[in-house]
């Protein structure tokens, strides 16, 4: 005899059932025949529950829905359909990954922003670092160092540099976010120390040229800027650092 309730085949003689302890017809009522199927509802319900954590908890609203319904369903059957833990799991299974969904992102996202702020400073690093090899070209062909003044339109229109390593990803905004060192304005680079600042991390703005007073480490969150030096190399320079630098 299969309860009414839970879809469980029991003893004919049996009068509560032996999974969910429910009353089982009498003997002269009508006990559905034949094998139980289980509810598509509950089934689907699961599925959905279990992907929740994968989505968002975008799936956990359907699956409580349909783990509702699909108990309903399976409660209304008269003991053709089963499913009735894996609708309970599917209603539950929601409620108590949330909690724990929400510790792991609140671990994960501060080193998420620290991995996107280290792919800033990195970007940053590789602009300056090619602005560098532009400028050395330009040297080569023009026998000196950009004009201070308007550095940046000449080695667009002499060094073949794109707009685009001027500006630092980490800023906000701006056509320029690096500046020259004013002191190499009509300079001997072959005398100069190797350690000597070429270009610097600024606000924003265009053809910039300036000193230890216009440099700025808020493209990184305080935590520093990218320093080009003479000798072509690229140093992230950290906040409390910036008075060792040679101008």
């Amino acid at each position: 005899m299969y309860c009414p309730k839970c879809g469980t085949q029991n003893p004919d003689s049996a009068q509560l059932c032996k999974s969910c302890s429910g009353v089982l017809p009498g003997p002269g009522a009508q006990a559905p025949i034949g094998p139980v199927k289980t509810s598509g509802l509950a089934i689907a319900s699961l599925v959905l529950a279990i992907l929740s954590p994968f989505t968002c908890f975008i799936t956990a609203v359907p699956a409580i829905i349909l783990g509702i319904v699909g108990l309903v369903k399976i409660s209304k059957s008269a003991g053709q359909l089963k499913g009735i833990g894996l609708a309970i799991t599917a209603i539950v299974l929601p409620v108590v990954l949330l909690p724990f969904f929400a510790l792991l992102m609140g671990i994960l996202m501060p080193a998420l922003a620290r991995s996107r702020q280290m792919a800033f400073r990195i970007h940053c690093g590789a602009n300056m670092s090619g602005l560098g090899r532009a400028i050395l070209l330009y040297a080569n062909d023009h026998d000196g160092l950009p004009s201070t003044s308007n550095w940046c339109d000449l080695l667009i229109e002499h060094a073949g540099v794109s707009p685009s390593m001027f500006r630092c990803k980490g800023a906000h905004g701006g056509r320029c976010n690096y500046a020259m060192n004013k002191n190499l304005e009509n300079f001997d680079t072959g005398s100069a120390p190797h350690d000597m600042v070429v270009l610097f991390e600024t606000h924003p703005g265009w053809n910039q040229t300036g000193g230890p007073e216009m440099l700025t480490t808020d493209n990184h969150q305080g935590l520093g800027c990218n320093v080009l030096f003479i000798d072509n190399h690229v140093n992230f320079v950290k906040t409390k650092d910036p008075d060792k630098l040679k101008w």
